[in-house]
């Protein structure tokens, strides 16, 4: 019996890994729950599954939590800082990161130096802090099992196989809601546009992220950090069907791939039962349902969030870190109508061409770039405004 603590319970990402604790209830039990605002949601997950501790991250609305579940023997907690001891807790096995954005950097630090298997779902704690935390990983003998489905489709791909074999490997992309459109077609497009993705339902922050490809940009980062690997080894191709999840170039020539609906309870599932493969009743791909795979290079001149990825990943320092902060805050001005879908790009360009470059940076840093680049992103989004 894994015992898991979930932060972020109530996005895409935690509300799938529930279904997986529902449907294998002799395998895996839930000790934490943590949600940012999503109270209502938050307090039915406590009460059906019943953990050990639930955390609400907006403290303001911590009576509202701890009314509810009075009846039940569940601690309540409110508080960023409350989701980073809880991790510690010594009754958890694996540590489920599925918090959105840069919120996720802290507990995941905590839970890696309490020694918890991490099973990753939120990619910005690596494209942050990656060699912090690979660092961090190694000292503490801590497994960080990928979630992301190309992620775990590369792991997949390398198990058994020696690291030096491999050649490159190539992380397969949707291409979003805007594949093949001109780029006079995206320069005005909608946020219901943009949110209409044609193959997963995500939260609105990774879809929008998905549409402009900084989603895929920053799987090339994590893949750095999580794989060993050189900028050079990470290739991107669009891949419509969204069935081949990645795939690894060995040096003989030969070449791994791994396949399966787009269904994110499959890498979920994998992350939390590894190293045994789990049955489970969900659909399963018919070749012949799709007899057609389609592959396409990137268009990094109309999608110009990959190519500053790479130039981070290139870069190195504190530049990715730049990068997600002023993404975060031009997401969400998108989200708000405050700017148009081709200014999300051109804002993190310019976050990362005047925020101060360290080429070593450690905690302290990172905590300093994040926020000068958020102030950075937000006072040009307010001159666009007024």
């Amino acid at each position: 019996m894994k015992k898991i603590a979930l932060l972020g319970s109530t996005g895409s990402i935690g509300q799938q890994t529930l279904d997986i604790v529902a449907n294998n209830p002799e395998l895996f039990s839930v000790e934490v729950l943590t949600a940012n605002n999503n109270v209502d949601l938050l307090i039915a997950q406590a009460i059906k599954f019943q953990p050990n501790v639930v955390v609400i991250s907006n403290e303001e609305k911590y009576l509202r939590v701890k009314e509810a579940l009075t009846p039940y023997p569940i601690k309540v907690y409110a508080g960023c800082e409350a989701i980073a001891q809880v991790v510690e807790m010594g009754t958890i096995d694996t540590v489920v990161t599925a918090m959105v954005g840069f919120s996720g950097l802290l507990p995941t630090i905590r839970a890696i130096k309490a020694g918890k298997q991490i099973a990753l779902a939120n990619k910005e704690t690596l494209v942050v802090a990656g060699d912090l935390i690979t660092r961090l990983a190694i000292a503490h003998r801590v497994e960080i099992l990928p979630i992301d489905s190309e992620h775990s489709a590369i792991f997949q791909c390398l198990m058994g196989e020696a690291e030096t074999s491999v050649e490159k490997i190539i992380l397969t992309c949707s291409g979003g809601p805007f594949h093949g459109k001109t780029a006079e077609q995206i320069e005005n497009v909608t946020v219901r546009e943009a949110l209409n993705h044609p193959n997963w339902e995500m939260g609105a922050k990774i879809t929008i992220d998905s549409a402009t490809l900084m989603n895929k940009g920053f799987e090339v980062i994590e893949a750095k950090w999580l794989f060993g690997l050189k900028p050079e080894q990470i290739e991107v191709v669009i891949h419509p069907q969204s069935i081949i999840h990645s795939m690894v170039q060995f040096c003989d020539g030969s070449i791994k791939a791994q396949l399966g609906l787009p269904d994110m309870r499959l890498p979920i599932q994998f992350a939390l039962g590894y190293p045994v493969r789990i049955q489970n009743e969900l659909p399963r791909f018919n070749f012949l349902d799709c007899p057609t795979f389609s592959f396409t290079a990137p268009d990094t001149k109309k999608f110009r969030n990959l190519a500053l990825s790479y130039e981070a990943l290139y870069k190195g320092g504190n530049l990715a870190c730049v990068l997600n902060a002023a993404n975060e805050v031009t997401v969400k001005a998108f989200l708000n109508e405050q700017i148009s879908f081709t200014e999300i790009a051109k804002i993190n360009e310019l976050a990362m061409e005047n925020i101060p470059y360290i080429s070593q940076p450690e905690l302290n840093d990172y905590l300093e770039t994040d926020k000068a680049a958020r102030i950075f992103a937000e006072e040009i989004i307010l001159k666009k405004t007024h």
